[in-house]
């Protein structure tokens, strides 16, 4: 069986640093920080107090009041970010059949505000349980794609993807492997998360996982610093409309670049440390390389997993090292949640798109935040620090890694007729 080309022909994101597709890349480019005091509840008795909220944001400038009550924010995003990636591919321009368009869409967590919000009400009344009839929908992880194919009338393939920080790179492998076993025409995929809630923060603070840097939220996320203390947590989404090449072509859509491969390992060692060597990145690099036929010596580019916690950013350097070897030094590596903070479910949508506008402009975007180098890490390796740096890139390979032990990675190229 010959296997489909798949290419990204509609993109869309929600993100700490960008309200859409270009500001978040103009911004990403710039080396901003999105990383602020939280405005979303009360920090005072709570040891980290800031987070990489979205701003200036209104969800009423989206969606109507009524539909917008019936969504948890995660699903907000999601309809956002969806609607932005739909509409920029054109796709509804044509005589589609609705059978072969799919959603297939990452959240690690779902929907965690209106869990809080209901539990809260339940526990600080009077013990009867008055629940809103919309909470459970609310909550469920796989609700989005529910919403969004329910909006344009999709019929194809339609689920959710769970597997902690690598739920939304599972969601893009899932449909890059759908569409090129002949499964469905287009699928529009991605991620979201909004978890900047107190349960969030508490949670992450107890397993002493976040940054506590709230003199300078800013500079809080330092991937590969001597001085990192661990992640800054973000919010948000982004999303890739992923179609069969002679689909695309046909209706003359303008294509980003193409998907090449995708690798799925576990650690099998700890349900939330990565394994020291780097074990299960090793594997799922070597894995994705191997099914995207490319080289080690082909990858120009590396969006690492890098998110600012000592045992993590060692783990993955190792792994690097291990698959790349001497071409290591040749990479451009940067690690981009040193400006958007961790999206957890939502981070390997934001950063395949970061991966594919770096294939487009020639920009590398930089890891900001770094002060101290740290001896763990080899001096020849080029991590992009502070300064974003102007490379062709023709090959960009992305990581993401979630509690459970879960790996994925997305091997994306420059679209080739």
């Amino acid at each position: 069986m010959q296997l489909k080309r798949v290419v990204v022909t509609g993109i869309g994101a929600l993100t700490p640093i960008g309200n859409n597709a270009q500001d978040y890349w103009n911004a990403l480019s710039k080396g901003i920080s999105g990383a602020a005091t939280i405005t979303r509840f009360d920090t005072e008795k709570f040891r980290t107090k800031f987070a990489c909220e979205v701003k200036n944001f209104d969800i009423l400038d989206h969606l109507d009041r009524k539909e917008a009550r019936k969504m948890d924010p995660f699903t907000q995003y999601a309809m956002i970010v969806a609607d932005e990636a739909v509409n920029d591919s054109g796709i509804l321009e044509t005589n589609f059949i609705p059978e072969d368009i799919g959603v297939i869409w990452g959240s690690g967590i779902g929907g965690l505000q209106i869990l809080e919000q209901e539990i809260s009400n339940f526990t600080n009344g009077d013990g009867t349980p008055k629940f809103n009839p919309f909470f459970i929908p609310k909550m469920i992880g796989d609700i989005a794609p529910g919403y969004i194919s329910i909006k344009y009338g999709f019929r194809g393939p339609n689920f959710g993807t769970i597997s902690a920080c690598a739920s939304s790179n599972n969601s893009i492998i899932d449909s890059f492997n759908y569409i090129r076993l002949g499964m469905a025409k287009a699928i529009i995929t991605g991620g979201s998360e909004a978890c900047v809630t107190p349960a969030a923060i508490g949670g992450f603070n107890s397993m002493k996982a976040l940054s506590e840097r709230n003199e300078s939220p800013a500079t809080a996320s330092r991937p590969f610093d001597a001085d990192r203390d661990g992640f800054v947590l973000g919010e948000g989404a982004a999303s890739l409309v992923l179609e069969e090449y002679d689909h695309a072509k046909a209706r003359g859509a303008k294509i980003y670049g193409e998907i090449l491969g995708g690798g799925l390992t576990a650690d099998a060692h700890h349900i939330t440390a990565p394994h020291p060597e780097g074990l299960g990145a090793t594997n799922v690099m070597k894995n994705a390389l191997k099914d995207a036929k490319v080289s080690p010596s082909d990858i120009d580019y590396v969006n690492v997993h890098g998110t600012s916690t000592p045992l993590g950013d060692v783990s993955e350097t190792r792994a690097i090292l291990s698959v790349f070897g001497e071409h290591a030094y040749d990479l451009n590596i940067s690690s981009t949640k040193s400006m958007t903070g961790h999206l957890l479910g939502a981070a390997g949508a934001v950063e395949a798109l970061a991966c594919l506008l770096a294939i487009n402009s020639g920009i590398i975007p930089p890891t900001i935040n770094h002060f101290t180098d740290d001896e763990q890490f080899d001096s020849k390796l080029n991590f992009t620090f502070n300064k974003a740096q102007k490379r062709e890139v023709n090959y960009a390979l992305s990581n993401t890694f979630g509690f459970g032990g879960h790996n994925a990675s997305v091997i994306m190229g420059k679209y080739l007729e």
